[in-house]
């Protein structure tokens, strides 16, 4: 039940650890947690695939340039045309 609880725990701090923005000695113990917990290890590394994929994906929308053109114009946006 005790690792259950520490399953638990670290969930709340699983985006800081993916994002790098977690403390190194939590970071350490999480490492530590994993090591020994297969459920957790899948959990980090589905989501740590996840954000990948959407930075892959969404990185550079692509429109083509008359759209855009007409999106600004549309929004009174023309100043932000490129000239």
């Amino acid at each position: 039940m005790e690792h259950h609880q520490n399953c638990r725990r670290f969930l709340d701090s699983l985006s800081d650890y993916v994002d790098g923005s977690l403390s190194a000695e939590l970071c350490r113990e999480l490492d530590r947690h994993m090591a020994d917990c297969a459920n957790c290890k899948i959990v980090v590394d589905t989501l740590k695939k996840t954000v990948y994929l959407y930075h892959e994906t969404a990185a550079q929308p692509s429109i083509p340039s008359d759209v855009r053109v007409r999106l600004f114009r549309r929004l009174k946006l023309d100043d932000y045309l490129e000239k």
